[in-house]
């Protein structure tokens, strides 16, 4: 046999040697990475726009995994798979949520995600139920905006409050407005032309608050000269007064019962003939 046969022949079955070895190594590799991976289900009857193939999952903000496969089960429910890394400290209490963040690296208008946080109040390793292929993770409403439907709200909003002020903005209200904007312009322009004149009256104001001031402390010291003097004063005139006019009011009585004491006086009389005491 040729020499250049055989080498030729060794070389392909070394070449071949070498595929066969780098497919098992492939295939080894496979079987170890998907062994560091449990596949976890969601459901859910949200609108899943974005949510592709390879889309991120995090937990907590870390991402711990990707979307396996996204099917529509019937005509109102979707079954979403997850690839999630066994290190994932997924539990009884982990709870999913199908949402977007926008403006990140991995795009311009952002990316949809599955959000898994811990939420719920159950505990320990989440397991399949009995019949079911994967283990079940409760997912919360999905909080997914698309740049189309923001927009769309946006030119709703703006049509409504188009028809209300087309409603409430008729033509006569609008001169209605005019006018009080003209009036609110001439009452700024007054009150401008005149602000030194109310500086002025201002100033003046305050110059006669301090000339003011000694009449008012004055007028202090005549009150409590006023309060301590003359009418402790006053008063007692006044009872002395009051007293007199008792008195008097006494003597007046005893006139009218009997006139004689004005001959005779209030004192003792002399006996009579015959009297005795």
């Amino acid at each position: 046999m040729d020499s250049d046969a055989v080498i030729n022949r060794r070389a392909g079955w070394l070449f071949g040697a070498v595929l066969v070895g780098g497919g098992l190594v492939a295939t080894v590799w496979y079987w170890l990475a998907q062994g560091r991976y449990t596949t976890y289900q969601i459901d859910t009857h949200d609108p899943v726009s974005g949510l592709i193939v390879d889309s991120p999952v995090e937990f907590h903000g870390v991402e711990v995994g990707k979307v396996k496969r996204v099917e529509l089960v019937d005509p109102r429910s979707i079954r979403v798979l997850l690839a999630v890394s066994d290190d994932a400290p997924i539990s009884r209490a982990t709870v999913a949520t199908i949402t977007a963040r926008g403006l990140a690296t991995r795009g311009f208008t952002g990316y949809v995600y599955v959000s898994l946080e811990d939420l719920g109040t159950g505990s320990g390793r989440l397991a399949a139920s009995p019949g079911a292929k994967y283990p079940v993770i409760p997912t919360r409403p999905t909080r997914i905006v698309n740049l189309d439907v923001a927009i769309a709200q946006v030119n709703d909003n703006v049509q409504s409050m188009t028809d209300i002020l087309q409603t409430v903005l008729d033509a006569k209200t609008v001169v209605s407005l005019k006018q009080s904007i003209e009036s609110l312009q001439r009452v700024t322009k007054a009150m401008s032309d005149n602000t030194a004149r109310m500086e002025s009256i201002i100033a003046s104001a305050e110059k006669t608050g301090r000339q003011l001031e000694p009449l008012v402390e004055s007028s202090k010291q005549t009150v409590k000269v006023l309060q301590t003097q003359v009418l402790p004063e006053a008063y007692k005139a006044m009872a002395n007064l009051d007293d007199l006019s008792t008195t008097l009011n006494g003597v007046a009585t005893k006139i009218s019962r009997d006139p004689s004491v004005i001959i005779r006086g209030t004192g003792p009389q002399a006996l009579g003939p015959g009297e005795t005491k």
